[in-house]
């Protein structure tokens, strides 16, 4: 199967449910592909082939059964290692959890297999997802097929690399600050957080106000394909979404003329390199050719809420992990232990103060977009930067996430968010463009984001020396 390695996920699904190809053998080739491109990316903490092959053959006696078929049907897919995988290891990137084995399935997990997923192992995360860039000390360094010596971005960096170097067509990541977004913007990926709460989180996460579970895939539509499958309520999310699942297929059918849409390339506080603002302002270009009213929002989204989002992050992290940072910190990264500490010493009172503060900032960016249906930014200001960094050195001074500037803001908020790949730069590394949406409408980032994808035809491009 030559072709397989880039083919979309519902060009497979397609394929397997007329019975042009077998699960089985789709499954078999990403096991292969996974094995043969490890030494490279390092993109796998655990490899679950049995597991991925036993759903395989049970997907295909289904289909030759004639009976009725999942949405996702016998197409391979992988979990980060942040998400439980019932009976399988779950170290959260980190050497405290090495042996650590989940003990049911997250909510996400029983979705995709219960669609007919074929889960073919977890991917690589940074500590405990608390890095921008894809590394830990449990697996090491990560690596960007589209250029081995840069980050694929973090903390799903696993899933992203995996997913832009053709092992499967989708993957699930997480997202408390961007961890989504920014290694889709690296790899020429679509990642989307969908609103807070409309994928359940369980067990609860350590940032259990910010953490979001979603898709990093190739195409707009193999992202609907797959947050359709992981949206709808379950009780054991208190924040769980119950209102009806949005059509995110259809959604992608949808027209873009008349939508009214802001570019802001700074958000106010950002600080990007002129190649990514030109080539993000070239794409929001095309959205106005296309018939979208483009506002420019000079002045942003007011202030930036890196302290809000640092307050509450490091905090629910420092509170999991203090029995570590008291017992094995030696085993913890060093950087995850500096940002920690500070976390850990606020007192109460600081605390509350940032916590009322979001509130403040989440009703002023809600005003904000009612005037408009989509805000447009750089997903990350940089492209790829070097593997080995923890922070670019052009941002120094800023924290181990919030260099990142234009993603943990909407994670505050809890507005969905994606990033959608809209060009490269002159060294060849994807540029991704973020869309943020109004509370509760996933549906016109699918329409902006197909709109775009369908003028410039980016996901047919791949990594030099990955085409096969």
């Amino acid at each position: 199967m030559t072709s397989y390695p880039f083919r979309s996920a519902l060009d497979l699904r397609n394929a397997i449910t007329s019975k042009e190809i077998s699960p089985v053998e789709v499954v078999t080739a990403a096991i292969d592909r996974m094995q043969s491109l490890e030494p490279q990316l390092n993109a796998f903490v655990t490899q679950t082939s049995e597991l991925a092959l036993s759903a395989a053959r049970a997907a295909e006696k289904t289909v030759m059964a004639g009976e009725k078929l999942g949405a996702l049907h016998g197409l391979p897919i992988s979990v980060k290692d942040l998400i439980s995988v019932g009976g399988v290891r779950q170290t959260f990137g980190s050497r405290v959890m090495a042996e650590n084995i989940a003990a049911s399935d997250a909510p996400s997990v029983e979705r995709i297999k219960a669609a007919g997923a074929c889960i073919i192992g977890t991917t690589t995360t940074s500590e405990f997802g608390c890095k921008a860039v894809g590394d830990s000390p449990m697996t090491g360094i990560t690596r960007n097929p589209w250029n081995l010596g840069k980050t694929p971005g973090g903390s799903s960096c696993g899933a992203a690399a995996s997913v832009a170097a053709g092992v499967t067509p989708f993957a699930l990541g997480t997202d408390g600050g961007g961890s989504i977004r920014t290694p889709a913007s690296f790899t020429g990926l679509v990642g989307i957080k969908a609103q807070f709460a409309r994928v359940p989180v369980f067990p609860t996460s350590a940032t259990p106000t910010l953490a979001h579970v979603g898709p990093l895939a190739r195409t707009v539509r193999d992202s609907a394909l797959l947050l359709g499958v992981l949206s709808g309520f379950d009780r054991r999310d208190p924040f769980s979404v119950s209102s009806d699942v949005p059509d995110y297929l259809a959604a992608c059918e949808l027209p873009v003329k008349g939508m009214r849409v802001a570019w802001s390339p700074t958000l106010g506080f950002a600080k990007p390199d002129s190649e990514i603002l030109r080539i993000t302002e070239n794409a929001v270009r095309i959205l106005e050719k296309l018939g979208c009213e483009v506002i420019q929002l000079e002045e942003g989204i007011g202030i930036d809420p890196a302290n809000i989002w640092l307050s509450e992050f490091y905090a629910g992290i420092s509170t999991r992990l203090s029995g570590a940072m008291r017992d094995s910190r030696d085993l913890l990264d060093p950087a995850l232990c500096e940002v920690l500490e500070a976390a850990g010493g606020q007192s109460f009172s600081s605390y509350y103060e940032n916590v009322f503060a979001r509130y403040a900032f989440r009703e002023k960016v809600s005003a904000l977009f009612e005037s408009f249906d989509l805000l447009l930014s750089p997903t990350v200001p940089i492209a790829a930067c070097d593997v080995g960094v923890d922070v670019p050195t052009q941002f120094g001074g800023r924290s181990l996430c919030t260099w990142q500037y234009y993603t943990y803001p909407f994670n505050v908020t809890g507005q969905p968010a994606a990033s959608v790949p809209v060009g490269f730069t002159a060294a060849g590394l994807p540029v991704g463009l973020q869309m943020v949406a109004k509370v509760n409408q996933e549906k016109d980032i699918f329409r902006a984001a197909s709109a775009l994808e369908g003028e410039q035809c980016l996901w047919d491009t791949v990594p030099p020396g990955f085409a096969q």
